[in-house]
């Protein structure tokens, strides 16, 4: 059975997409399926293809990963809603207000986050953010005409709104923009791969994947001599500037996730890890003296993988019981 948090993350990534065409995907089978990311739909791609805007109406609680023009119209007092927007790992997301109708005077709101918030848990999280948790929502209620385009830091942002009255609602047009050094990243897939590079800034990095996971690095470069340190109490990479770590738990935010190992040294070969947590997240620490790059791939572990853990494993966390 999936955890509440995979729920959560799959509920907000697949079971609204239940409608063909709706978003990235088509089909749904259940939320707790291994394998619930699917296809493109044929008649949106010939409508993409053909130079169509792409127009659809939101739900209270919605997901999109897919350029258009997305309309919200109350048809009673909506006061817990939020849109979660995915894209690619190398791609920044804008939103553009077309229009707007909500009585800020009476209690309706309307807020840009740049990055995901689930049960209180962001992403990134403050430690590897550029800007301050404060300055990562743009309220309409407060800027009004001055902020009508609000573009992400990341391949993930949301919006949350209340609106009382029925009737009332806005109208938002997304955009994708390529970002041709991404940072930090929610993966919409189970499986792939992925170059994380930092040129000489200092800054934090995470990849977060929303599964147990098989995670193979096969070349690390940070400018020191070759090694890899499980994480212990009073050991690991404390006193390094640059670093890679694998971390483990059961929320959004990388911050408050167990750390299993760190990566303190350049290697090219493979380093092999199974880490049966609910989201995985491969973070890179910076300090900006040097042209760090980490190349990955991974796929979801199956029940198989473990129940048959061997060494270069992290074992005593986050496997269920057995």
């Amino acid at each position: 059975m999936p955890s509440a948090f995979q729920f959560q993350c799959h509920f907000v990534l697949i079971f609204l997409a239940a409608s063909k065409g709706e978003t990235r995907y088509l089909e749904v089978r259940d939320a707790g399926e291994d394998e619930p990311f699917l296809l493109l739909s044929e008649d949106l791609k010939r409508e993409l293809s053909a130079g169509q805007i792409y127009r659809r109406s939101l739900r209270c609680i919605d997901m999109l990963s897919i350029e258009g023009q997305f309309t919200f119209t109350a048809e009673q007092p909506q006061l817990h809603c939020a849109t979660f927007f995915i894209g690619e790992p190398e791609e920044l997301i804008t939103i553009d207000y077309d229009f707007v109708n909500i009585d800020c005077q009476g209690g309706d709101f309307l807020k840009v986050f740049d990055g995901w918030i689930l049960k209180g848990e962001k992403f990134p999280s403050s430690l590897d953010h550029p800007l301050p948790t404060s300055q990562r929502y743009v309220d309409f209620c407060e800027s009004g005409n001055i902020q009508r385009s609000i573009r992400s830091s990341q391949n993930v942002a949301m919006i949350f709104f209340r609106i009382h009255q029925p009737g009332n609602g806005f109208t938002v047009t997304v955009k994708k923009n390529t970002n041709l050094l991404p940072c930090n990243v929610i993966s919409q897939t189970p499986s792939g791969r992925f170059t994380m590079v930092i040129p000489h800034q200092h800054r934090n990095c995470s990849f977060s994947i929303i599964y147990p996971v098989v995670i193979k690095i096969s070349d690390l470069i940070l400018g020191h001599l070759n090694g890899l340190f499980l994480k212990k109490p009073s050991a690991g990479c404390a006193g390094v500037g640059d670093f890679v770590e694998l971390l483990g738990g059961t929320g959004l935010d990388p911050s408050k996730m167990f750390p299993l190992a760190d990566l303190c040294h350049s290697f090219h070969g493979s380093a092999q890890m199974k880490i049966g947590c609910d989201n995985t997240v491969l973070r890179m620490v910076s300090s900006g003296k040097h042209i760090n790059r980490v190349t990955f791939e991974y796929h979801q572990l199956d029940l198989q993988e473990t129940e048959n853990r061997k060494e270069n494993s992290i074992e005593e966390f986050c496997f269920p019981s057995i």
